[in-house]
């Protein structure tokens, strides 16, 4: 899905699929917003136990989004043989396939011919652990009771001045991006993956992930918290536009704790 095919401007739009709930709003027209840049997929296999969920947020048009997702597409047959791997060869080759799409001679030419570039988030979980591929200022939150008590809400650091797309970090002597993997906790969890619409809407606070958390306790149905958020910056009168991905995860698995416990 990318925006330049429906913009959803003043439109939030919902879809739920079991566990995963995706929001997209293209901005509202009366803070000077009419189009919508963002892109998204999202790939599911209850059977194999695995989510693929990708973002982007695009400017000075959505053509490098658009150029994003067709690659990713047309790459599903040879990601999904990866992902449906063992749970150590999965992680391993994800992680140097994804750098081998992006790096592609063919690939790096047509972003040359785009107009703008992209920021892209890419999340992969299989069993009890998740994997993150960042290139710019998407989030990625892990929400479970154990890590907020910690304070512990973001798994990604937000980097400025990085893209794929006309402007390409896979342009330069050393590309640039974040990658990481961490282990889900025993009980519920909630991935949550966002364009930056949602956190620097004016007169809210959705920058702090506590606020975010919040809705979701507050709020008994999945979408309907999804859907609370977006009509939240609709109200507040955000211009960007904002995709939000979100989906609960129940580890049955015990998970790490300090030898001295």
């Amino acid at each position: 899905m990318v925006g330049s095919e429906t913009h959803l401007v003043d439109l939030p739009h919902i879809q739920q699929f079991n566990n995963l709930a995706i929001g997209r709003f293209g901005g509202n027209s009366s803070a000077g917003q009419y189009k919508n840049e963002d892109g998204c997929i999202v790939w599911l296999n209850k059977e194999q136990d695995w989510e693929f969920v990708m973002i982007l947020d695009a400017h000075n048009s959505a053509e490098s989004a658009e150029l994003v997702v067709e690659t990713i597409v047309n790459e599903e047959y040879n990601l999904i043989t990866i992902f449906n791997k063992s749970l150590p060869d999965a992680f391993n080759e994800l992680d140097d396939y994804i750098i081998q799409i992006f790096q592609d001679p063919h690939f790096l030419a047509r972003c040359r011919k785009v107009q703008g570039e992209t920021a892209c988030l890419i999340v992969f979980r299989k069993s009890k652990y998740i994997w993150w591929f960042s290139v710019g200022d998407c989030i990625l939150h892990l929400f479970h009771p154990e890590l907020a008590n910690m304070h512990q809400y973001q798994l990604n650091q937000r980097n400025f001045y990085e893209w794929i797309g006309n402007v390409n970090t896979f342009e330069m002597e050393v590309p640039c991006y974040s990658t990481g993997r961490r282990e889900l906790r025993k009980g519920l969890n909630q991935l949550f993956v966002t364009t930056d619409g949602l956190t620097e809407c004016p007169h809210t606070s959705f920058d702090n992930p506590q606020e975010i958390m919040k809705v979701f306790d507050h709020t008994k149905s999945h979408s309907n918290a999804v859907h609370h958020l977006l009509k939240e910056i609709q109200e507040n009168g955000v211009r960007d536009s904002t995709t939000i991905v979100s989906w609960t995860v129940n580890i049955d698995k015990n998970a790490s704790e300090p030898s001295n416990k």
